[in-house]
């Protein structure tokens, strides 16, 4: 009676969902140390640089377009020069950048904004936010394709 158990289990612990669980498993726990690490530091600045009831929110702002701007150096640099280690990727892009980055807090800052009367200021964090985000990623690829290519001559 317990052979057929016991061989259920097995046949249970050998489906490929489970294998591929397994080996996910590292990858899950790099990005959510990752994250824990980048939330602390985008948590410090918001501490260290608050914004004022209907004020512009810097700390954000700059928290994510020095992400923004780290990504692409990041991105840059493991696809195009170093073989990273397969759990790099998720723990400093995905984990400690996602964390750093807050478009989340973004999107609720805007909203505060709108919603305490200062629309004009709301909708100016929208657009310099996404705009200077969007162009620290592509200032920094750039960049750094040009330093590491002036560097192979």
């Amino acid at each position: 009676m317990t052979a057929p158990r016991t061989e259920s289990l097995r046949a249970v612990a050998s489906r490929p969902g489970r294998r591929a669980w397994r080996a996910q498993t590292p990858v899950v726990a790099v990005v959510a140390l990752g994250g824990a690490v980048g939330a602390t530091a985008r948590y410090a600045a918001s501490l260290c640089w608050p914004a004022p009831p209907g004020g512009f929110p810097w700390a954000t702002f700059w928290t994510n377009v020095t992400g923004c701007a780290v990504i692409g150096v990041f991105m840059v640099v493991i696809t195009d020069v170093w073989a990273a280690h397969r759990l790099v990727r998720p723990f400093f892009g995905t984990g400690v950048l996602g964390g750093f980055t807050t478009f989340s807090t973004y999107a609720v800052d805007v909203q505060k904004l709108v919603d305490s009367g200062h629309a004009r200021t709301g909708l100016a964090y929208l657009a310099a936010t996404l705009l200077a985000a969007l162009a620290a990623v592509w200032l920094a690829v750039t960049a750094t394709r040009r330093v590491l290519a002036r560097r192979q001559r």
